[in-house]
């Protein structure tokens, strides 16, 4: 069987060679773009269950963090403690693993990287001190990072098998998977099973997504690892990536204070009753794995840079309803708005940089997500600083300037454009 060797305009020269063992043996002389159907769909899938497997395991383990506070005896102070060793890990493994993506290949670390990610994961199980806890979860983060980055190049690979835009359902399974492990959870907790067994059997779980699909994720070289690019993370960053980076710190810093602090949110200012409070959560998490799943429609309709537009100004218009009209029912659309803006920000921004002309797209991916990142450490305690100064309702409303900021670099960065032509 001849090996596919495809260069798409604008995008990464691809191996196809991986078809070798998926496609009926025989002479293949026509493009991979008429190769049966049934594969093509086939390889989105093994990638759409790598990212559930991702967003599976990183639930399952917020699922039963209360439970490990109790059986440590943890204080609040210290459990915030311990907690801030994951994102401590995922900051070490920042500056080398889009290196060890590049050098290996996004498929051989997607692979090892979710096994690692899931054995971590039951590692955690296992603390019985404060410190291993803070010792695994340094390492369920520093792990993590590197199936995060792998993951994701595969998911730019396997847009570039499609005419039409898919990456958002990737993404989007990643958030389903984070309704099905807190399903899962209550599940456990309903058969009483410690936590070392709940994550024992979602280990089972990663293994059988593994088993049963690594098969089919793509191996894949660009033309940049091809050339041995000297691109780096820290030398000379190309000035684009670095802009992308910027714009996904805002919409994941807008992720980020929703999931710390939307319950905080419901029960202080909206004074929702009892077990109201998670509704800010919940419509927040159901907004946004919703408009994950429907971003590939609206950015083959209308862009990515009119989605991006849109959406922060969504983000911005759902922060600034909440503050304007703190009641229950008003706030639960405010915060489905802001659900659906954020939802459309990362898969969009990963597919645009995972893409670039210069950098291969586990480098490209390292710089943006190592960015965007300081979102998520940053956004939380930003709000809860300025509301010991001010309130809670003044943070929110700082916080809302980051949507008008996405949509004002949006407009001004030419990369957009370009992704605009490409997808026309």
């Amino acid at each position: 069987m001849a090996t596919f060797k495809v260069q798409f305009r604008n995008m990464p020269l691809i191996d196809y060679s991986f078809l070798e063992r998926i496609l009926p043996k025989a002479k293949i002389k026509k493009s991979f773009r008429k190769a049966k159907q049934s594969y093509l769909v086939r390889v989105r899938l093994a990638t759409s269950l790598f990212f559930f497997g991702m967003g599976f395991c990183f639930s399952t383990w917020a699922s039963r963090i209360p439970d490990i506070k109790s059986m440590l005896h943890l204080g609040e102070a210290e459990l915030g403690t311990m907690l801030f060793a994951l994102p401590i890990g995922q900051l070490f493994a920042m500056p080398i693993s889009g290196k060890v993506v590049t050098k290996y290949g996004s498929r051989n670390i997607s692979i090892l990287g979710l096994l690692s990610y899931g054995i971590c994961l039951t590692l955690l199980g296992f603390a019985k001190a404060d410190w291993q806890l803070a010792a695994g979860l340094f390492l369920f983060g520093f792990f993590g990072n590197f199936c995060n980055i792998a993951v994701n190049t595969q998911g730019v690979y396997t847009q570039q098998l499609f005419d039409k835009p898919i990456i958002g359902s990737f993404h989007g399974s990643w958030s389903l998977a984070g309704f099905c492990g807190a399903l899962v959870g209550l599940l456990m907790l309903a058969f009483k099973l410690s936590p070392l067994q709940h994550f024992a059997v979602a280990l089972s779980f990663v293994i059988i997504i593994v088993a049963t699909n690594y098969k089919f994720m793509i191996k894949a070289k660009s033309k940049q690892e091809e050339e041995k690019s000297s691109a780096s993370f820290w030398k000379n960053p190309d000035k684009t990536l670095l802009w992308l980076g910027v714009i996904c710190f805002c919409g994941m810093a807008s992720e980020g204070i929703m999931f710390d602090w939307s319950g905080v949110y419901f029960k202080e200012i909206i004074k929702a009753p009892g077990a109201l409070v998670v509704l800010g959560y919940t419509t927040f998490m159901i907004s946004m794995a919703s408009g994950r799943f429907l971003s590939d429609f609206l950015v083959h309709k209308f862009g990515p840079k009119k989605v991006l537009i849109i959406s922060g100004l969504v983000i911005s218009s759902g922060l600034y309803m909440a503050v304007l009209l703190p009641y229950l029912i008003p706030c639960m659309i405010a915060f489905m708005l802001v659900g659906f803006g954020v939802s459309n920000v990362v898969p969009i921004i990963f597919n645009v940089a995972g893409n670039n002309e210069n950098v291969p797209p586990g480098i490209a991916l390292t710089i943006v997500t190592s960015i965007s990142f300081l979102g998520f450490l940053i956004g939380p305690p930003l709000i809860g600083f300025i509301a010991q100064l001010t309130s809670l309702k003044y943070s929110f409303a700082i916080i809302g300037v980051f949507g008008i900021f996405i949509s004002m670099l949006v407009s001004w960065l030419k990369i957009f454009t370009r992704a605009e032509g490409r997808i026309d």
